[in-house]
């Protein structure tokens, strides 16, 4: 049995009963303090017999992993190796650092064994995620829409200059680069349905599927996927990196509500650009289809192909595919917002928060693009 003993050091206590010491930690164990620390610490722990160690951190201001490296040294120091320990008392951080040392320490391999059900447990927590986003965006959703409605009854408190300020940077910035993949759009769907209906003489029936598909579907649909991926990495970025840099706190302390300054001029900047880019990438891609019918062998002329535009797709088609395009932009601007909003204080987090911002726009404009088509469908539209 070995003597008990008790150590008292500026940065630490060290109490031996019986085959188990205790370590009890004091002030920052960090990289600028180890170097006072290692070589008392090492010639005290290769002095003693014991089995057990337990750890305290309770009193430990700052650890990084140099700190818990040294406190790791105590499991495999002294008489025999690979010692039972415990920390007693920390905080879970504390704990993570100290498990991640004393692995390294001991030279513990990360286990690769998977568990048979593991691909269950995966299917199981992403529902979950996937359930919680949902209810999170919901609430989020109908807060939104309060302040909406609060504002649209007192509109001078809506902030015009941030409105007009983002409307340059979703609509007008973005212009060239919606008209440009529209019209390229437009002329691979005008070349395919030239190939097609060329075979059996109905060449101009190339018209109808150039004007039907660009109005209906592919300039509504591709103007939000190219916004959500644009503009919506930009709110969750911009309103992340102000919630790190705590901007957000302190506009909550000065009394400023945050959906009023954030949220709401970015949701009627969507508002005003989508509608007017959708109608710019619609004209696009239709003048693509007109170019490709009259130069590319068809000797369909601009005047046909413009009163066979007329006279079967008319503008039905058309007020079909703007009516998509407020509810697209409400969606991008909700949940590009709420990410924003849901950062911490991590950049990891900030990176994360993008991503799934972007990824969640994209599927939910896809399957509200669905929705209404299926719609429509059911109305005879």
């Amino acid at each position: 049995m070995a003597l008990d003993l008790h150590i008292d050091s500026a940065h630490y206590k060290l109490t031996q009963s019986g085959r188990t010491i205790h370590i009890v930690g004091q002030g920052d164990w960090t990289l600028n303090e180890v170097g006072d620390i290692d070589p008392v610490l090492t010639g005290q722990l290769n002095s003693l017999d014991y089995d057990n160690v337990e750890f305290d951190l309770s009193g430990v201001t700052a650890l990084d992993t140099a700190g818990a490296f040294m406190f790791a040294r105590a499991i495999h120091r002294g008489h025999g190796d690979c010692h039972l320990w415990e920390v007693i008392r920390g905080d879970k951080g504390q704990r993570t650092l100290m498990q991640a040392a004393a692995e390294a320490v001991g030279g513990v391999p990360p286990n690769e064994d998977r568990p048979w059900y593991n691909a269950f447990s995966r299917v199981g927590l992403a529902t979950e995620r996937f359930w919680n986003e949902l209810v999170e965006t919901m609430a989020f959703l109908g807060k939104f829409f309060a302040v909406l409605v609060k504002l649209a009854l007192g509109p001078t408190r809506i902030r015009w200059k941030s409105v007009v300020a983002l409307t340059e940077e979703i609509g007008l910035n973005a212009a060239p680069i919606v008209m440009t993949l529209c019209f390229f759009i437009g002329a691979v769907i005008a070349y395919m349905g030239a190939n097609l209906l060329s075979s059996f003489g109905a060449s101009i029936f190339m018209v109808d599927l150039v004007g039907i598909a660009v109005l209906r579907e592919l300039a509504p649909i591709i103007t939000a996927i190219l916004i959500a991926g644009r503009s919506d990495s930009a709110f969750t970025a911009q309103i992340g990196a102000m919630k790190m840099r705590q901007e957000i706190d302190a506009m909550t302390v000065i009394g400023l509500d945050t959906y009023e300054v954030l949220v709401i001029p970015r949701a009627l900047a969507c508002l005003i650009s989508l509608p007017i880019l959708t109608f710019l990438g619609m004209m696009s891609g239709l003048f693509a289809g007109m170019l490709i019918a009259w130069v590319g062998g068809m000797d369909i002329s601009p005047v046909l192909f413009i009163s066979r535009l007329n006279e079967v797709v008319g503008a039905k088609h058309f007020l079909v595919g703007m009516v998509k395009t407020p509810f697209f932009a409400i969606i991008i601007a909700v949940i590009g917002c709420r990410q924003g909003l849901a950062v911490t204080g991590s950049v990891d987090s900030l990176g994360s928060r993008t991503t799934t911002s972007v990824v969640q726009a994209i599927f939910a404009v896809i399957t509200v693009n669905a929705m209404f088509a299926i719609l429509f469908y059911s109305m005879g539209i």
